[in-house]
């Protein structure tokens, strides 16, 4: 299976299956999962690349746990709409995943500003120290993006 829209996910996600999103960094993966009715994201986990073999193997491990069916990867356009370097980034780690699982449906989010709205809310919200957001920021903006995706969903 190809990279998707966003609209063929629920015909190509089992039905009452969690969904995973990604945030995609340099150094991290951020890991959010949905409950199996699609309606809430959560933050579930903090991948710390190394090689993809290796991050993948990490990521499908965590989706075998959750049962999950699909992936929504956080795509960062740039403020004007266009697609920059780590949007190809984004896009070639999809690829790669499918190489490793061709039946995997992926989905890609607009994830502009995700990371700053995270960063805002847990400043003014939590009132986190710099040190503890870098903890958590990653998997929150995973969890912001999935949300955005299961949203986006349910309005149809």
């Amino acid at each position: 299976m190809a990279v998707i829209d966003l609209l063929e996910l629920p015909k190509a996600a089992p039905p009452n299956t969690p969904l995973v999103g990604l945030d995609l960094g340099e150094k991290t993966i951020g890991v959010a999962v949905s409950d199996a009715t699609r309606m809430v994201a959560s933050p579930l986990e903090l991948i710390r690349k190394s090689k993809f073999t290796d991050d993948a193997n990490a990521l499908f491990r965590l989706m075998d746990s959750r049962r999950a069916s699909g992936i929504v990867i956080g795509l960062p356009v740039n403020m004007d709409g266009t697609e920059g370097t780590r949007c190809q980034s984004n896009r070639a780690f999809a690829r790669n995943l499918l190489r490793l699982k061709p039946d995997l449906p992926i989905v890609f989010w607009d994830e502009r500003m995700s990371t700053m709205a995270v960063n805002r809310m847990l400043v003014n919200e939590a009132d986190m120290t710099r040190a503890r957001r870098a903890e958590v920021v990653d998997k929150m903006a995973a969890a912001w993006i999935l949300q955005g995706a299961l949203d986006r969903l349910r309005n149809l």
